[in-house]
């Protein structure tokens, strides 16, 4: 595998430097196919998606999976012309007087490597495809094991729409990631947890190659006391259980008004009843992914149990989980959460919502500040003051206001995390510019400037000169 990876990166590199300048032309021609791969195979990726999870809604896969793939793929064909424009630089007085001219290009890369994770295994590999398309590089995809079937069908499909020194995917576990990340790409785009990020920047650095990181953490939901508790509950509801909460930017932790945890309790539940009244045989439920996943998060509980944490399990209908074949696990909501448990040092990745009472919005935003700065940040509050104060005191990849998750939707808003959750971002214009290089180009007139300005030995009184108006201020 190592040695076709190593060819296939040999046989791009080649490729893009005989189709250099990349024109508008061939990228968009790149981005159209890219959007028919995923259109007119939706339903099979639809497919392949639940089977990996043992179950995962249709809908929701064409919804968070397609659909959104297929939105970057149309707003970077949308936006291409005015990205890809020269953007022209202003010049110190007087060298525009002179004739000088000063200028950014846009230019490729070459060839980016992206390696995608399980949770949402077509978008999170597709989005910075389109990214690096727009931006005219090659790209190689290293797929997420844990979805083998994704995997398989993204390599029995790419080559129906691209020539392998375009775009090429690869499977395999961890020795195969581990062969990926070494490999001298020009960019590195990896998203997954924050552990394996270390180990993706090291094997990086022996080759200098840039890397952007979209990691995960804790990422914290505080309502302030102008919430409106029905509407702030449900909207929490519907981030969390979205993928059973397998999503890197799910709600956490909570931070509510210590006399509002019981109200916070009761809006969660009711809210959960309503999307689902069922669970096992629920098809818009999402399944844990795999057996090591629920082991994991059941442990979870157990070490919150032991430590003296209230576990409230939201099971509408009072159905057998443990009978149960599959790995479908309700809510469970953890109440008097210590940071000695579990669930508050480890990012959760599955449907558990420990809930954290303050008494001040000042205890709130110091213990986010104490805490590694999350992926993202959700403030639900009417109160102007507050919400500013929570968004100019905390440092986050990005904040959604009155809801979750949503920031990362929106297509021309940069994604990315902060320190451990993350480095770079992408989307938009800002993954166009992620993966381009910013060249800077000065052009200089005829007329002799150095000496015009005093550069030029032998040094006088127009040196001088040139210093003394460089020093005021």
């Amino acid at each position: 595998m190592a040695d076709r990876m190593e060819a296939v990166l040999a046989a791009q590199r080649a490729a893009f430097a005989a189709d250099l300048p990349v024109s508008a032309a061939a990228r968009k021609d790149r981005l159209k196919r890219l959007g028919a791969m995923m259109a007119d195979n939706a339903d099979a990726f639809a497919q392949a998606i639940s089977d990996d999870f043992g179950h995962r809604s249709r809908e929701q896969s064409m919804m968070v999976d397609i659909v959104s793939s297929v939105g970057l793929v149309k707003h970077s064909l949308a936006h291409l012309d005015r990205w890809m424009r020269r953007e022209k630089r202003p010049l110190q007085f007087p060298l525009g007087l002179l004739g000088a001219r000063a200028w950014v290009d846009y230019q490729p890369k070459g060839v980016v490597g992206v390696i995608s994770p399980w949770n949402f295994p077509v978008q999170l590999a597709i989005g910075p495809v389109a990214g690096a398309f727009a931006a005219g590089n090659r790209v190689m995809v290293k797929t997420s094991e844990i979805t083998p079937r994704v995997s398989a069908l993204f390599a029995e499909t790419a080559p129906r729409y691209f020539d392998a020194t375009e775009l090429a995917f690869f499977d395999g576990g961890p020795e195969e990631g581990k062969a990926f990340s070494a490999l001298p790409f020009d960019h590195l785009l990896f998203t997954g947890a924050t552990a394996i990020g270390r180990h993706i920047l090291h094997a990086a650095a022996d080759n200098l190659v840039p890397v952007t990181l979209e990691l995960g953490g804790k990422s914290p939901t505080i309502i302030g006391r102008s919430a409106d508790i029905a509407v702030a509950t449900d909207r929490i509801a519907t981030g969390k259980m979205l993928n059973a909460g397998q999503i890197c930017l799910a709600p956490d932790y909570l931070l509510v008004p210590e006399e509002s945890e019981r109200a916070v309790v009761d809006g969660l539940t009711n809210s959960v009843k309503a999307m689902y009244p069922t669970l096992l045989a629920n098809p818009d439920y999402t399944s844990v992914v795999n057996d090591r996943h629920h082991v994991r998060l059941t442990a979870y509980l157990d070490d919150a149990r032991a430590k003296g944490a209230e576990v409230i399990e939201v099971n509408p209908a009072n159905e057998d989980f443990g009978g149960s074949n599959g790995h479908k696990m309700p809510l469970h909501i953890i109440l008097n959460p210590s940071d000695d448990m579990a669930v508050m040092r480890e990012e959760i990745f599955g449907p558990i919502l420990p809930i954290k009472r303050y008494a001040a919005i000042d205890d709130a935003i110091a213990y986010v500040n104490a805490h590694d700065r999350p992926l993202g940040l959700y403030y639900f509050g009417r109160d102007a003051a507050e919400q500013d104060a929570v968004l100019s005191r905390t440092i986050s990849g990005g904040v959604t206001v009155n809801d979750t998750v949503f920031h990362a939707g929106i297509d021309d808003l940069p994604f990315g995390g902060v320190g451990p959750s993350g480095m770079g971002s992408y989307h938009g214009q800002d993954g166009f510019r992620t993966f381009s290089h910013a060249k800077a180009v000065y052009v200089q007139p005829k007329i002799d400037v150095t000496k015009l300005a005093g550069f030029k030995p032998p040094y006088g009184k127009t040196t001088l000169k040139t210093i003394a108006r460089g020093l005021k201020l």
